[in-house]
């Protein structure tokens, strides 16, 4: 049998070479990631690198996970919106870090999946819902943060009016193949971004965004 425990340890113990933020890592240090991944891939929970989660949807690499995790300088009083919220694991990570979780899934099954370990593991600050076009969440805006786990030709403005000034965007844009992570901080005339590296993510599907 795996011990997931000290495969867990494994991964943080290499996390902490790459990242700043020692808080993202100390939230992952203890969230069973082995449960937000299917059965037949979960003997590589701990390894850093995306897992399939059905629906041809995507676990992101643990490293990226952490990475755009603190972009999101999150102080544990925002108000933070996830787009994809897959299996749950960011959400989870999100939860921790923050005040309160607004996450939007358009897979059904994921969604429902994700909202019955979540429930189960006791967390009591997130809000699931289902995404049917239009992108984010408008009637909870604005947001202090928003993370996008999904790859977007443009920064989308609908999400831009949803978060709030002084607010960060965390989301991956380029072509449908690869994009760059962009992080987008909103000011009240202007925005500021900043490209952080190389990534590849599953497609944003949706009104500005890709069309499916």
């Amino acid at each position: 049998m795996t011990d997931y425990a000290a495969e867990r340890a494994k991964l943080i113990a290499h996390l902490r070479r790459e990242m700043g933020d020692k808080r993202v890592l100390e939230v992952m240090a203890h969230i069973p990631r082995e449960l937000f991944v299917p059965e037949n891939v979960r003997d590589q929970a701990y390894e850093d690198h995306p897992l399939p989660i059905g629906s041809e949807q995507t676990i992101s690499q643990p490293y990226i996970i952490a990475y755009m995790t603190e972009q999101l300088e999150l102080t544990g009083k925002e108000k933070v919106l996830e787009l994809g919220t897959g299996s749950g694991y960011q959400t989870a990570i999100l939860a921790e870090l923050s005040q309160k979780v607004v996450s939007v899934e358009r897979i059904s099954g994921l969604l429902k999946s994700a909202r019955a370990l979540l429930t189960r593991l006791g967390y009591k600050n997130i809000e699931l819902h289902q995404a049917w076009g239009a992108l984010g969440w408008e009637t909870g805006k604005p947001y202090d943060a928003i993370i996008v786990t999904a790859g977007a030709p443009k920064v989308p403005e609908s999400l831009l009016e949803q978060l709030n000034v002084n607010g960060r965007l965390v989301i991956p844009v380029g072509d449908r193949l690869s994009q760059e992570l962009y992080k987008v901080t909103k000011f009240e005339d202007s925005i500021d971004v900043k490209k952080l590296g190389g990534c590849r993510f599953v497609n944003l599907i949706g009104e500005d965004a890709w069309q499916n």
